[in-house]
């Protein structure tokens, strides 16, 4: 009968660092890190030429796979397109007196 193989002393570390706590902490930073930058640079680009109005909602959609309170943003964003798509108007103008 074979003695139990060990493995070397960097190799249980790595595998003690690398549990599944760890990971979900490193994916919302990661996820953090991207969806804000993304959404940081549509805000920019209300101000600069460029597509601002689908970079918001992409960044939007990215910080939503980790925060409620994207998805409520991005859900309302949604409702907004699709009533300017529509041509409804939420606040649309009401009949003057004059």
């Amino acid at each position: 009968m074979k003695p139990p193989i060990t493995l070397p002393r960097w190799l249980k570390r790595l595998l003690s660092v690398w549990n599944l706590a760890n990971i979900k902490i490193v994916k919302r930073v990661i996820v953090s890190v991207v969806g804000a930058t993304v959404l940081l640079i549509g805000i920019a680009l209300l101000v600069l030429p460029g597509p601002a109005f689908i970079v918001i909602p992409v960044g939007l959609a990215i910080l939503a796979t980790e925060y409620a309170w994207a998805r409520r943003w991005l859900k309302k964003a949604r409702r907004i397109a699709t009533n300017v798509v529509s041509g409804r108007d939420g606040a649309a103008p009401r009949e003057s007196r004059v």
